[in-house]
Order: structure tokens, then C-alpha cells, then sequence
């Protein structure tokens, strides 16, 4: 199994990743990351810049496990919006490509025009799927040419809302490199919370074959008479940590798990959660 992070200190421009950063990284006992460098548009981002980066971690023993997308709205209404949207997501995978990425990430974007992760009612029809599985259809070729998988992550608030769903839409879409992103914590709700072995494993008998990497973060439900369901940094709340990695590590042991939800400050814990997950289940952490 192989082990990274995102978020925390990361930097937002691949002009600030140095082989300073990468010890850092290593002295923590990750041996990757996944990062959005959210202020390099990958529209007009130069392939030398791309290719320094690439050059730099892999110099230093680092992998960028995910290049995070830029959660365009890929299951749009409106045709030239959406068109748009796989545009960028295609200039995406071919960024990642340079960079040396394992997977080039995101989610479907959302109706919602507050945020691509917020709920909104047509989110979760059968047009928004749709066009879903013609955006992912469009994106294949360049994540093919990139050599790069190209994975979504799905959450309740859209269109992406459980397993099943996110399993019949990469069934429909049918290609080796178009995946799934797989994050238990976007998918628990308030009955599955107290038995996230059970919601877990069913996701992965849905979804094996279609998973190539794994965020790890944690939950908890408040005690209200609404429900309020939130993340938090592995080993804070409810999920089962043990059965994701040994389902991860059956599925290959290359494969990584990237912790999220949490801060820096509490990384060096959770990088010692997840080394002594993996000891007691026999697991080897490779180091590159």
C-alpha cells in the first residue's frame, strides 16, 4: 500500500514545489501527495512548468498520487456549458499526464450555483446522469493519451450519490480509464454511520474493479434532532480504517490511500494511524 496526503501545506502554485517540500513530506512517512494547484489554470499552464514538477518530486522520492481537478460541471443542462467544462477537464488530464500523476481527479460538478459539491434537486435525475456519462465519455481519450486514470468521486449531494450510482454510470461509460475515486466518507448517512464495515465492503463489492485510489477521512454525527453528519481527520470518529485498507490492499498493493480532513498539525498522528493500521494487518507500506 502506498500512503499520501492532500490539502494542509501543499502548495496552490506548482512554481512552490522544491525538494525542500518533498523532505518534508518523506519525514512525515508519506510517500506522495494530491494536489489541486488551484492557481495554475491548466488551460494555459506551460508543459515545461508541468514537466519541472514531475522532475522535482520523482528526484526526490515523491509520487503525485492525484492531480485534483478543478470540479467542473460535468453533468450541465446547457450544451455549451458542459462542453466547456470537459474542454477544461481534458486540458486537466493532459496537465496530470505531464506532471507524473497515477490519477487525474474530480467530481461532477453540481446544478447548484453556490458550489460543484452543493446539493440542488436536479442533481440526481436521469438528464443529469446523462449528461454525465457523455462528459466521462468525452474526457476517456485524453486520460487514454495521457496515460493517466481519469476517477471521480461521488458524494450524497451529487449526482454521484451512492455506490450503485456512481457503479451503473462507469458501467455505461465502459472504459479501462475512466474510474472511481473512493472516499467511504462521502456516502455515509445517519444509518450507516454506526456500521461503516458493512457500508464499506458493500462499496467495494460494487466498485472494486473500477477503484484506483482512496481518500481517508473520518466522521461523526452530532447529537441534534436534525441530523448533522461531519468530517473530521482519520481516527476522530466512526469509519472503520482496518477494513478500507485491506480492501485497498486486496485490490493492489500499489494502489494509495490519501488522507484528508485533517490539518497539518494533525498529519504526523494520522500518518501514525495508518502505519500501525497497516502493520497490524500485515501490510507493507511501499516507500516509492
Amino acid at each position: 500500500m502506498r500512503l499520501g496526503f492532500n490539502g494542509c501545506f501543499l502548495p496552490a502554485n506548482i512554481g512552490d514545489v522544491t525538494p525542500e517540500l518533498c523532505q518534508r513530506i518523506r519525514t512525515l512517512g508519506f510517500s506522495g501527495i494530491g494536489s489541486r494547484f488551484r492557481n495554475n489554470d491548466p488551460r494555459d499552464t506551460p508543459e515545461s512548468a508541468a514537466l519541472r514538477v514531475r522532475d522535482v518530486l520523482s528526484d526526490n522520492g515523491i509520487k503525485l498520487y492525484q492531480a485534483l481537478g478543478l470540479w467542473q460541471n460535468l453533468v450541465a443542462i446547457d450544451e455549451g456549458v458542459r462542453r466547456d467544462a470537459v474542454r477544461t477537464q481534458q486540458a486537466a488530464i493532459r496537465m496530470a499526464g505531464w506532471m507524473g500523476a497515477w490519477v487525474s481527479h474530480t467530481g461532477p460538478g453540481s446544478m447548484s450555483a453556490e458550489g460543484p459539491w452543493w446539493p440542488h434537486p436536479d442533481n440526481w435525475t436521469a438528464q443529469a446522469r446523462k449528461q454525465l456519462i457523455k462528459s466521462l465519455k468525452e474526457c476517456a481519450p485524453a486520460a487514454q493519451d495521457a496515460g493517466v486514470y481519469f476517477c471521480l468521486e461521488g458524494a450524497r449531494t451529487v449526482t454521484l450519490e451512492s455506490a450503485e450510482v456512481m457503479r451503473e454510470i462507469l458501467d455505461q461509460v465502459d472504459s479501462p480509464w475512466v474510474g472511481a475515486d473512493y472516499d467511504s466518507a462521502n456516502w455515509i448517512d445517519l444509518k450507516t454511520a454506526f456500521d461503516t464495515t458493512k457500508a464499506i465492503n458493500s462499496d467495494f463489492d460494487l466498485l472494486g474493479g473500477y477503484i484506483r485510489s482512496a481518500h481517508a477521512k473520518d466522521v461523526w454525527v452530532e447529537n441534534r434532532v436534525d441530523v448533522h453528519i461531519h468530517f473530521t481527520g482519520a481516527g476522530k470518529g466512526l469509519v472503520d480504517f482496518k477494513t478500507l485498507f485491506a480492501r485497498m490492499e486486496a485490490l493492489s498493493p500499489d494502489y494509495p490511500v490519501i488522507a484528508e480532513g485533517n490539518t497539518t498539525e494533525e498529519l504526523p498522528q494520522v500518518s501514525a494511524l495508518f502505519h500501525a493500521t497497516a502493520q497490524e494487518l500485515g501490510i507493507t507500506i511501499l516507500d516509492a
